[in-house]
């Protein structure tokens, strides 16, 4: 180990001066580096207190940028990185000495970024429709007058299904409070929910049923809570007043989650969109679709 033996001046005296040098000895060259201070010691730093913003240091703009030494195939075929460098620096360039010359150049190199988007926003066209059944939605979701009725009848229809084939084995908890104004208009919405679909509905009162309440852990009211029979399993449908539609969708989503129709990455997925475009994990089970494409 190399050992530096340089002594600076004291003010101490020679006691001082000799730690100073015993110091510089012992560490040597091998002494360990400054540590970092955490992030929370440097934490009361900037405007707040009382901290001037460093001072941003102008940067000339480079005159002897210029698109003298490109061809026009050349800078549509330019790398998209080294292309934004070059539309800056000819931006700042005509900004800042605003020729003839540099206003023209500026203009043109926007001209072939203006053309470069279009032909690639016709290429996205083009394959969007030829593989419409890999990146559009319409088959499983139509945007159309008669194409959004269509999905809402299958929509609702699956529903309805759904809620009455569960009918004989599911039931809902309905947990409510006295003198909860919301669970009276709660109750009047299951009321129709009953003439419907003939469940069972049977309310909780929190205040005098605390076991249920804190076994399934509802401390709000209204809250509504789907059951299976014989099952351990258990699900919220809503909490608050919500509508009949609202009411049924939630219930038919929980239905099929607990039957294990569904996964919570496809909880909203409907059946009839099943390894559609909508189903996230479907992907996985289809050829990629890039395997095999022309390549330029």
């Amino acid at each position: 180990m190399h050992a530096r033996s340089s002594i600076r001046p004291c003010r101490s005296g020679s006691l001082c001066c000799a730690l100073v040098l015993v110091a510089t000895l012992a560490w040597g060259d091998d002494r360990p580096p400054a540590v970092t201070p955490r992030f929370y010691d440097q934490s009361k730093h900037g405007w707040f207190w009382y901290e001037d913003p460093p001072v941003a240091t102008a940067r000339p703009v480079d005159r002897n940028v210029s698109l003298a030494n490109y061809s026009t195939e050349e800078l549509w075929t330019l790398y998209p990185d080294d292309f934004q460098q070059l539309l800056n620096g000819l931006q700042k360039k005509a900004v800042q000495y605003p020729t003839e010359q540099n206003i023209l150049e500026y203009l043109s190199i926007q001209d072939i970024a203006r053309r470069k988007a279009l032909a690639y926003a016709n290429a996205t066209q083009y394959v969007t429709q030829k593989r419409a059944d890999l990146f559009t939605l319409n088959q499983v979701y139509p945007v159309s007058t008669p194409g959004v009725a269509a999905r809402v009848r299958l929509q609702q229809d699956e529903i309805s299904r759904t809620i009455d084939a569960a009918r004989s084995d599911h039931a809902l908890l309905f947990f409510v409070a006295p003198g909860c104004g919301f669970c009276t208009q709660q109750a009047e919405i299951l009321a129709h929910f009953v003439d419907r679909h003939g469940w069972q509905v049977r309310p909780v009162d929190i205040s005098t049923q605390p076991d249920l309440s804190l076994r399934f852990k509802v401390s709000v009211t209204p809250t509504l809570l789907l059951i299976r029979q014989d099952r351990q399993e258990s699900m919220a449908i809503a909490t608050g007043v919500v509508t009949l539609p609202e009411i049924e969708r939630k219930l038919a989503q929980a239905i099929r989650f607990l039957r294990g129709d569904t996964a919570p990455d496809s909880f909203t997925t409907y059946e009839f969109q099943k390894g559609s475009a909508l189903d996230p994990a479907a992907i996985l089970n289809t050829p990629a679709p890039w395997k095999g494409a022309a390549t330029p």
